[in-house]
């Protein structure tokens, strides 16, 4: 019988194979927010509000770049995970091969969209002030129209690795990048280039730093393909058939809605908050990127477990499956409340770290951060059950979810909380749209369980050596054969 050859699925035991997936998978995502903070640290050291401005209400746009590769990188995983939960190796490979063409293809078309509207673009996001715009425009410039390309592709290549069962390799590539940005980043802003050019100097630290990522999975990918069961880059017919694009964006797609609406909900809030002054641009700015340390530890965690909830979910272990969804939200509640603790105790420490001590701007930071808090353990909740309904192919509800945490709820709430409550209520209404979207979750996952979670289920399996269809019970390595068509085999 053609079995799987990736161990940690379907021999380690379930918490280990968590905690190999998940560990490295959440230090990848805090490295991609820690060497974002990093600009903004090192920026900080000019004095300049209009330095720090510029290079925050960047994020939204140069976000949108790991919007692109969820789309494609979470697809993919949800789709080779239960794929391989079916031992289909060669239904693995047509996705990997899809995934990376059709995110080369869009990455593209966005840089060049960007490049075309940049001046808008940066007006929308609140670069008004003419030196604002100058540099945003620039940093935008390098880091997205240049270097988009690359780091798109390297987070599209962690996520596929990832889904191999080879998550340390994975994160090497991004933890690597990351330190290599944070290194970087003082030797072009303050050694390099000359005074006055230290935007610059951070646009070009992050666009090299992410280029060398890239580099890294590419060699990888090149090196492995041939022998892996996931990794491949040949584009061919079946790439198309047997629902491969359908399933990568059923999957895929609410991943990078949450990303895009989570960047244009951040657009909104930093166009609105632009009528306030610099400094409170500049405090919600950092209060942001802070507090994005909360959401990229769960991301990543929830994002680790999802190809082992996957592949349990399709190998027909409705009970491991369970374990694991229980296992993600214990670990993102858990994560969440520490980050809260600290971000309410050392608010105005943290901000400081970035702005000037004493200044409005660390003022307005220190509360936008506290106000931000609140809202991190309901969306840790949210993001466990989004994650688990892309691991097992029900995009249209976490779809759902994912715009109601982004887009449907909070940014109509600025408009009405922030006529109730200028300034605050602007900030406020991100951890009101959380509570609403982790109730609507939990009621999503009990209906869900109480009809598919029950009771373990046989695996149909398509064997590809023989032709033929093997009936395995979940955690069991005996079954029975039958004759099947290929077109029985997913």
């Amino acid at each position: 019988m053609y079995r799987h050859k990736a161990g940690l699925f379907e021999h380690t035991p379930l918490p280990e194979a968590f905690r190999r997936l998940v560990l490295p998978t959440a230090l990848g995502q805090l490295m991609l927010v820690v060497y974002n903070v990093a600009d903004t640290f090192y920026i900080g050291l000019t004095n300049s509000n209009i330095n720090t401005t510029s290079v925050t209400i960047c994020m939204p746009v140069f976000m949108i770049l790991t919007s692109i590769s969820n789309l494609f990188g979470i697809g993919a995983s949800s789709t080779i995970s239960r794929a391989l939960g079916k031992m289909s190796y060669q239904r693995a490979r047509d996705t990997s091969a899809f995934a990376f063409w059709l995110c080369l293809v869009t990455c593209i078309a966005y840089s060049a969209a960007v490049l075309i509207t940049l001046d808008r673009i940066v007006n929308f996001i609140g670069g008004s002030h003419p030196e604002v715009h100058a540099k945003a425009s620039e940093y935008i410039l390098i880091t997205v129209v240049i270097g988009g390309l690359f780091t798109s592709l390297g987070f599209l290549a962690s996520h596929i690795i990832r889904t191999e069962g080879n998550a340390a390799v994975a994160s090497v590539g991004v933890i690597g990048s990351g330190l290599l940005n944070v290194i970087l980043d003082p030797l072009f802003m303050f050694v390099i280039l000359p005074d006055g050019q230290e935007v610059r100097g951070a646009a070009i630290a992050t666009g090299l730093s992410n280029f060398i990522g890239f580099a890294y999975f590419a060699l990888y990918f090149l090196k492995k393909r041939k022998n892996s069961e996931v990794l491949s880059i040949h584009l061919s017919k079946s790439c198309f058939r047997n629902k491969i694009p359908s399933s990568v964006f059923g999957a895929g797609l609410p991943a990078a809605t949450m990303t895009l609406c989570e960047n244009v909900s951040y657009a909104f809030l930093d166009n609105l908050m632009a009528a306030y002054g610099t400094a409170a641009l500049a405090g919600i700015g950092v209060a942001k990127k802070v507090n994005m340390l909360s959401h990229s530890a769960v991301r990543g965690i929830s994002q680790g477990a999802l190809p082992l909830i996957g592949y349990n979910y399709s190998a027909g272990r409705r009970k491991d499956t369970n374990k694991a969804v229980i296992l993600t939200a214990t670990t993102t509640l858990t994560v969440s409340l520490t980050c809260v603790a600290i971000n309410f105790l050392f608010a105005r420490q943290l901000v400081d770290i970035f702005i000037n001590e004493g200044t409005k701007a660390t003022e307005y930071g220190a509360k936008f951060l506290m106000i931000l808090s609140i809202g991190a353990p309901f969306s840790a909740i949210a993001y466990t059950f989004i994650s688990f309904f892309q691991a097992v192919g029900h995009g249209v509800r976490s779809l759902i979810l994912a715009l109601l945490r982004k887009g449907i709820l909070d940014i109509p709430l600025m408009f009405l909380m922030g006529s109730l409550w200028p300034m605050y209520g602007l900030v406020q209404a991100t951890p009101s749209a959380d509570i609403i979207c982790c109730a609507a979750a939990v009621i999503c996952f009990i209906v869900f369980r109480k009809a598919h979670l029950k009771h373990n289920k046989a695996r149909k399996i398509y064997n590809e050596e023989t032709g033929k269809v093997e009936i395995w019970d979940a955690g069991k390595d005996q079954g029975c054969e039958g004759e099947a068509e290929k077109s029985d085999k997913l």
